[in-house]
C-alpha cells in the first residue's frame, strides 16, 4: 500500500480509539505512518514554451495555457464557465475551488486573446471547455492524456502533468520577485507554509546565495613539481 493509504488508515484508527471508544491506551501502540516530503520538479520557461508549441489542438492548448497562466488546479480549469471570464476587470473567477472557496486570479492579456480565438471557433455556451457529453465539462483524464502526448512531442524528459503547470506558475512568479503572500492568494492555499515550499525550488533564491566556500581566502598554489616525460 502507498504511504497515503497508511496515513489515512492510522489516522482513522486513532480517531476510532480516541474519540469513539475512548481507549487512549490502545492508540499508543498504533505506529503513525509518515508521508515523505518531496519537492516538485519544475519546468523551465523554455520547456513550458516547447510544451505549448507541441499541442496541435487549439482547445487543449487553451486549457493547459489557462492552467499555467492562472496557476489553476485541473479541477478548477475543467469547471470554468464562459461567464467566469471578466475581461473588464481582467480576472478569472474560480468558483468553489478546493475547500469550497471562491477566489479570483489574474487574466493574462495574452491568454485572453487565445481564449477569444478558441471561443470564436467552438462557441461554448456554458462550460468554457465542454466535454463529449452535452451539458458536462471536459473530463480531467482527457486533459492528462493530452498533457502526456505533448510532453513526448516536445522531447521533455521531466514528468509533466497539469499540476506541473501550477508548480511552474508559482515558482516562476517567485523568481520574478512576487512575494509569497500574493502567490498564496493566487493559488488558494490556506496555509502560507504550503506556499513557502516553492522557496526551496526557486533558482533565483537559491543561486543568488553565495556559497561560504567562495568566501574562503584563495590559497597561493605552490609551483608544480617537474614531471618526467611520458614514454608511452
Amino acid at each position: 500500500m502507498s504511504r497515503s493509504t497508511l496515513v489515512t488508515a492510522t489516522t482513522a484508527l486513532r480517531f476510532l480509539y480516541t474519540v469513539t471508544l475512548r481507549r487512549q491506551i490502545v492508540v499508543n501502540d498504533i505506529i503513525m505512518s509518515t508521508k515523505p516530503r518531496t519537492l516538485p520538479v519544475i519546468l523551465s520557461r523554455d520547456e513550458i514554451t516547447r510544451f505549448f508549441e507541441s499541442i496541435p489542438s487549439l482547445k487543449y492548448r487553451a486549457i493547459l495555457m489557462t492552467a499555467y497562466a492562472g496557476g489553476l488546479r485541473i479541477s478548477e480549469v475543467t469547471r470554468l464557465k464562459v461567464s467566469d471570464i471578466d475581461s473588464q476587470r481582467m480576472v478569472l473567477r474560480i468558483e468553489q475551488g478546493k475547500g469550497q472557496v471562491d477566489r479570483y486570479v489574474m487574466l493574462s492579456p495574452r491568454l485572453l486573446e487565445i481564449l477569444r480565438s478558441y471561443w470564436q471557433i467552438g462557441r461554448p455556451a456554458h462550460w468554457l471547455f465542454p466535454g463529449r457529453f452535452p451539458g458536462r465539462p471536459i473530463e480531467p483524464g482527457t486533459i492528462r492524456l493530452s498533457c502526456q502526448q505533448a510532453r513526448r512531442r516536445a522531447g521533455i524528459t521531466k514528468p509533466v502533468t497539469p499540476h506541473s503547470l501550477r508548480h511552474a506558475f508559482a515558482t516562476h512568479l517567485l523568481e520574478a520577485g512576487t512575494d509569497v503572500r500574493t502567490i498564496q492568494l493566487l493559488l488558494g492555499h490556506r496555509s502560507l507554509a504550503t506556499t513557502s515550499r516553492y522557496l526551496r525550488v526557486a533558482t533565483s533564491t537559491i543561486c543568488a546565495t553565495t556559497s561560504p566556500f567562495d568566501l574562503l581566502p584563495q590559497p597561493v598554489a605552490p609551483d608544480p613539481p617537474e614531471e618526467p616525460p611520458v614514454t608511452f
